[in-house]
């Protein structure tokens, strides 16, 4: 693969995701490195999967993403509710997910006894390769 089709892919993602943003979808990463793996990342996937068929939701993106560098705080996910910073919450198991899904995702209201961060540890911007 080429450095330009790596910057297509990228600026095709980046496009998508502010299209989603605009519509008003929350986006929940569920952080799947080896790491978040071996602590149970899978199951709280599984766990987040249920509640969002139980409620029917329609808005709501779920994304498998790689490892978040904190893994002594796995597993981890982080939800972006469009108009607020993003919230990191750790050291998750199935039944945290569930009452973060039914207050943050779905009431926007985050689980601050769970969350580990919130905001971006850097500016988000595009970038030119060279």
């Amino acid at each position: 693969m080429t450095m330009d089709e790596l910057k297509q892919i990228k600026e095709r993602y980046i496009d998508k995701r502010q299209e989603e943003i605009a519509a008003g979808y929350v986006s929940v990463d569920i952080h799947m490195g080896t790491c978040g793996i071996a602590a149970g990342a899978k199951s709280i996937h599984h766990a987040l999967l249920e509640e969002m068929g139980k409620a029917a939701v329609m808005n709501v993106k779920l994304r498998i993403t790689g490892c978040a560098g904190l893994c002594s705080m796995e597993p981890m996910m982080t939800v972006w509710i469009p108009g607020q910073s993003p919230v990191k919450y750790g050291k998750l198991n199935d039944q945290k997910v569930r009452e973060i899904f039914y207050s943050h995702i779905l009431g926007g209201h985050p689980k601050v006894e769970y969350a580990i961060g919130h905001g971006l540890e850097k500016s988000q911007k595009r970038v030119g390769l060279e």
